[in-house]
């Protein structure tokens, strides 16, 4: 049993087990398999169950929450909504997956309860979000969260067509949801008012400012009144982060639940070395064909390649997509469409294109293409194993690519096994010293599992 955390006076322990199953070697008709179905990590709380009725939401919220299903706070929600309540600034850095849309979106609705503090059509809250994907699943979750109340929002995002944007600016609206680069354009032409901001939330913040936002989201801040409420998120609170969390925060509170590179319990990582593109495509294929999967996510380091190994899989008999960022919206948001209801079983992408993806089948990520760096490499894994559920992230590696599996270990503090497949061994182990190779057995011909419906009202509900 690990040691034992204090939460509002009650005991949480840990308990997880995560049993890595391998099937006796060279033994006919055995399937590789990673074993998905024996792992089990979740918590155990010594006396009541904390629930969403200790922290101070309004009894419409409180119901609306019941009727989604959802019954008790996840870590972030538990300690950031009563803080946000408290009416101070906020910085949160939370591993992706825990939750943090609810833990700010809750209070901004709670906020949305009380008459306006200043007259006028322009927006009371602001959400700032790196990518049109995120900002449409933080503007759906408001109107889930908000059954009760009769929301106004506008969805600003670049790649949207600004006719129905400007249609929205127009109107009187309570919450806007935005991109940066997009939002400011509006600003910058006087299609947008924010002298009525009460609360702004930067979401994802870290991944704004490498996608080069940072202008954009100072001439956003000089024009919110200086007296708003900030809540920051980010998976890290230092180096330029902590420059902009200066810069737009005052006196606020911090909240570290474990950022992204902490050990993520729910996600086993490995390694597997190819010897050249032809090597990689039989690696994918048996890790794809492997029945404990439900769903996977495979990502390529171009759009080019996201397409063309997509038409691959796509021959291979598998049912699969590409997301990148040369598709138009409206097939963007078709193929995310497919993918939610169950009825795409492997969808390839881009680092940026899959930002803000939160889908409970997703059960394994597939590095094709190496990350650019461990940062890149844990949100990108980040796809898997959320909020608690099980996930499998395997990184396809050449020989040059070695120094990535050290710097990804010291960046996360994980061990990345090394594996081999065998009958899929490279020509030339590739391991660093000291690593033992895990050991696996190639699919038998059979079904494909495709096919078959992705069940996801079996998994824990979280808001």
């Amino acid at each position: 049993m690990r040691p034992s955390l204090h939460c509002s006076n009650r005991l949480i322990h840990r308990i997880s087990a995560d049993f890595l199953i391998r099937p006796p070697s060279r033994s006919p008709g055995r399937k590789f398999s990673f074993g998905l179905a024996k792992r089990f990590s979740g918590w155990r709380y010594q006396g009541k169950l904390m629930s969403f009725t200790t922290l101070g939401l309004d009894s419409s919220l409180l119901a609306t929450l019941a009727a989604l299903g959802y019954t008790e706070p996840t870590p972030v929600q538990r300690d950031a909504i009563p803080a946000v309540l408290a009416g101070g600034d906020l910085l949160v850095s939370s591993q992706t997956g825990s939750g943090k849309t609810a833990a700010f979106l809750l209070p901004a609705l709670m906020r949305l309860l009380a008459p306006a503090a200043t007259p006028g059509m322009g927006p009371r809250i602001l959400v700032l979000a790196p990518t049109r994907e995120l900002a449409l699943q933080v503007q759906k979750a408001s109107h889930s969260y908000g059954g009760g109340q009769r929301l106004r929002t506008a969805c600003v995002v670049g790649g949207m067509p600004y006719g129905p944007q400007l249609k929205q600016l127009g109107r009187a609206v309570d919450l806007i949801v935005a991109t940066p680069g997009r939002l400011k354009d509006h600003m910058d032409r006087g299609r947008v008012d924010l002298a009525r901001v009460e609360l702004l939330v930067l979401d994802e913040a870290d991944r704004m400012l490498d996608m080069g936002f940072q202008e954009a989201i100072d001439a956003i801040v000089a024009r919110i009144p200086p007296h708003r409420q900030t809540l920051l998120f980010s998976a890290t609170l230092d180096g330029v982060v902590g420059r902009l969390a200066e810069r737009v925060t005052r006196n606020a509170k911090r909240v570290a639940l474990g950022n992204a590179a902490q050990k993520k319990l729910d996600i086993t990582q490995h390694a597997l070395f190819a010897d050249n593109e032809l090597h990689k495509g039989r690696l994918l294929d048996t890790l794809l064909r492997d029945t404990d999967i439900d769903q996977a996510l495979v990502f390529t380091g171009t759009k080019r390649a996201a397409e063309a190994l997509s038409i691959s899989l796509t021959g291979q008999g598998f049912v699969a997509g590409a997301l990148h960022g040369d598709m138009h919206q409206s097939a963007r948001s078709r193929t995310l469409q497919r993918l939610r209801e169950g009825r795409m079983r492997v969808l390839v992408a881009t680092d940026v294109a899959a930002r803000g993806i939160d889908v409970p089948g997703i059960n394994l990520v597939v590095n094709y293409d190496a990350p650019r760096g461990a940062e890149d490499y844990v949100h990108r894994i980040g796809r898997t194993g959320r909020a608690g559920r099980a996930g499998v992230a395997v990184t396809f590696l050449n020989r040059g690519e070695r120094h990535l599996v050290r710097s990804i270990e010291r960046f996360t503090g994980n061990v990345l096994q090394v594996m081999v497949i065998p009958g899929l061994e490279p020509a030339e182990r590739s391991r660093p010293s000291g690593e033992r190779p895990g050991a696996g057995r190639p699919p038998s011909s059979g079904k494909r599992p495709w096919n078959r419906p992705t069940d996801h009202s079996r998994r824990p509900q979280q808001a």
